[in-house]
């Protein structure tokens, strides 16, 4: 991991602040790399960022995209991808597992399927006579959704609520996810017949909502004359093992955040409450998870403290899909790139 150079001013949007003045600001010192043993070893910092570099190898193009990933990873929350078949969120999921040493599901989200399919049944067998668990799908490291909007509500609020509570209780008895436990969902933003939209209380449960889009020429280019992917990724030595992700996920709630900075926070969620095109403004738990992806995003570049600058880079994906517009013509990210530039940093 890169652990950057001594910097005299800060790129917080136009104009950039002096050195001087934020460290007065915000009480930190610039630009400090991770270097105490008892937050994150040099080993452990190595192979995360040998992680990443693997997973930018095998998803070509796409560095900011991967990063965001790994912060909702590291933020113990989850993600969602809304974009067209095709552009890489398997690839994505898929490389993210075996670059991590995780265990690795995928379900295809479909009309007729059933929260038994995904969480698991209990079969009475008639030798014990006792109920057996089955576990389902869900119990695993990494859970790919796909098209999660393709399936019932009963079935889509069956996952949610063992993504919030990270347990499954069946019949009485409940199942403890293994650890670490992360889902990437996806949705088609275009194919929408025969969808069940995802009520605004279920998106919040994700972390973080983004597009992988289109790659570059360049990207596309080296896709179409080089090896499969599934190849690659089936060869794909594991850098971490969910131990390791599980104390990466300790490291980032050690992560520094200043009082100017929570209170930058707190301005933008006040904002998002007053702006007369926004109908539901983003909610305290909105603001949380704003600065626990902030820490996980300072951790991955190499830092012990949260920049402002890390909360502008994530702040789109974090509010986009909580902020409800007043006007069917807008978007929650088109707002939230506006609220994001009517709060000024302090």
């Amino acid at each position: 991991m890169s652990t950057g150079s001594r910097r005299c001013d800060v790129r917080v949007g136009p104009p950039a602040l002096p050195c001087a003045l934020f460290i007065s600001t915000y009480g930190i010192v610039m630009s400090t790399p991770l270097r105490s043993t008892e937050m994150l070893t040099d080993a452990l910092r190595q192979s995360l960022r040998r992680a990443q570099d693997q997973v930018n190898s095998l998803l070509l193009g796409k560095a900011q995209e991967v990063r965001l990933a790994f912060v909702a990873l590291l933020s113990g929350g989850h993600l969602l991808i809304e974009d067209l078949p095709g552009l890489g969120k398997t690839t994505l999921a898929h490389a993210m597992a075996s670059s991590l040493g995780l265990g690795f599901q995928r379900v295809q989200f479909t009309s007729d399927l059933l929260p038994a399919d995904v969480l698991g049944v209990s079969v009475y067998d008639a030798t014990s006579r006792q109920f057996q668990f089955h576990p389902g799908p869900v119990f695993t490291n990494v859970l790919l959704a796909d098209e999660i909007n393709r399936a019932p509500p009963r079935t889509q609020s069956s996952l949610l609520e063992a993504m919030a509570e990270q347990q499954v209780t069946l019949d009485g008895v409940t199942h403890a996810l293994p650890e670490p436990f992360f889902v990437i969902a996806t949705q088609n933003p275009v194919d929408l017949s025969g969808t069940f939209p995802l009520p605004d209380s279920q998106l919040d449960r994700f972390l973080l909502r983004l597009s992988l889009g289109y790659p570059s020429a360049d990207a596309e280019r080296a896709l179409l004359s080089g090896v499969d992917r599934r190849e690659l990724i089936a060869q794909a030595a594991p850098q971490l093992s969910d131990a390791d992700v599980v104390a990466l996920r300790a490291v980032v709630n050690q992560i520094h955040t200043s009082d100017a900075l929570i209170g930058y926070v707190q301005a933008l969620l006040l904002r998002s409450r007053q702006h007369a095109g926004v109908r539901v403004g983003l909610s305290p738990r909105a603001g949380i998870a704003l600065l626990r992806a902030a820490k996980a995003y300072a951790l991955l570049l190499g830092r012990e403290h949260v920049l402002p600058e890390d909360v502008q880079a994530l702040f789109v994906a974090v509010a986009g899909h909580r902020l409800v517009p007043e006007a069917e013509s807008s978007s929650g990210p088109a707002l939230a790139k506006a609220l994001l530039h009517s709060v000024p940093v302090d």
